[in-house]
């Protein structure tokens, strides 16, 4: 029972594992051929809104 367990966890996360970087491979090859000039449109315009704060945290070393 517990080899099966084992196995059906493995598996599971194979499935996932596979699954999720199936869809960034995906993501990126469609951004790279189909992105054209708006490739960057929303990392740009985040950058507008994070230009003007203040940085927080602490001491960086």
């Amino acid at each position: 029972m517990v080899g099966y367990i084992a196995d059906l966890t493995m598996v599971a996360l194979l499935i996932v594992g596979i699954t999720a970087l199936m869809g960034v491979l995906t993501n990126g090859m469609g951004e790279k051929l189909f992105g054209g000039k708006k490739k960057t449109e929303f990392v740009d315009e985040s950058a507008k809104y994070i230009a003007g704060w203040k940085s927080v945290g602490g001491n960086k070393k």
